[in-house]
């Protein structure tokens, strides 16, 4: 007798015995499987095999669930947790080690300064290679502990240890090279009208948690970001070279009183000629003392927008 897809499987138990005017759930002694069919009862043995198996659902204490099925990786073994975690940086820092300049933006043949700064600062080039990875790709704590196989609280305390390092090892490049220097690597556009440009300069802005203290929030506080920020002045060469870079000001403080008090004139040599963005209002008095000369777009002066032509 064949059995259609409408067949009904049940489950028989034994039934809940009172005990007291109380009702408990006795244990079952018998299971049978029987099914309904057209008012029939059809035995367990006239039933497919397939349709007789019940899936077991039961799981091993041993076993954790995987996307792909269930595996055998026994989660209280920290051996084996350790080994995992210990292939996975080895790989990851394999292809770092690569390609660095795609995760840390050092080129290949520079490799030598991360062993070089640990050496020197007595760190760990581990360390520096997860400061250079969060700086260069701003992945998150949460991101990075799951690449570097570490501890979230750890790769945080990494970072904020050793980019102090960096800044300390790397503030040394920054300067203001000589004018006869730059202007071996002038860019064409510059080269005709504007060959004397030493330095052109610009204020940028980083957004930061809203302090706790009124009067820092007020501080902090951007009008042109509509957040707290802290600001600074940044200088480079018409090639590109970071010639300045100032301490933090509160998001609050003008171009003007960043340009005065952040020692960036004393740093220009004489008869300079800096280039400037339409931010940067009523600055050519500083430049008085060093006979320099300031530049800015043609529609500053004109108060017009700049058309494709100019």
């Amino acid at each position: 007798m064949q059995v259609s897809d409408s067949i009904d499987a049940a489950i028989q138990c034994d039934k809940r015995i009172g005990v007291s005017n109380k009702f408990v759930l006795a244990q079952p002694k018998t299971q049978t499987i029987a099914t309904q069919f057209r008012g029939r009862k059809i035995k367990e043995s006239a039933m497919p095999s397939r349709m007789m198996q019940l899936p077991n659902t039961e799981k091993s204490p041993n076993q954790s669930p995987s996307l792909f099925g269930t595996s055998n990786f026994d989660s209280s073994s920290s051996a084996q947790q350790e080994d995992i975690e210990k292939r996975g940086r080895e790989h990851l820092l394999k292809i770092i080690t690569n390609k660095p300049k795609m995760f840390l933006g050092l080129p290949k043949s520079f490799w030598w300064i991360i062993n070089f700064i640990a050496q020197e600062c007595s760190c760990l080039a581990f360390h520096i290679i997860i400061c250079l990875f969060k700086l260069k790709n701003n992945d998150s704590f949460a991101r990075m502990s799951e690449e570097f196989q570490m501890a979230r609280s750890t790769i945080r305390l990494v970072f904020e240890k050793n980019v102090v390092v960096l800044s300390t090892y790397f503030q040394n490049c920054i300067y203001l090279p000589p004018l006869s220097e730059k202007k071996k690597k002038l860019p064409l556009a510059f080269k005709i009208r504007y060959s004397n440009v030493q330095c052109i300069i610009d204020c940028f802005e980083i957004q930061i948690e809203k302090p706790s203290d009124p009067e820092k929030q007020a501080q902090t506080w951007s009008q042109y970001k509509s957040c707290n920020t802290m600001k600074y002045l940044i200088g480079c060469t018409p090639a590109g070279y970071i010639s300045f870079i100032s301490q933090g000001y509160g998001g609050r403080t003008s171009d003007k009183a960043i340009t005065e008090n952040s020692g960036f004139v004393d740093v220009l040599p004489l008869n300079a000629v800096i280039m400037a963005d339409r931010g940067f209002k009523e600055i050519e008095s500083l430049f008085i003392t060093k006979n320099g000369k300031l530049l800015r777009p043609p529609s500053v002066f004109a108060n017009q927008k700049m058309t494709k032509k100019t």
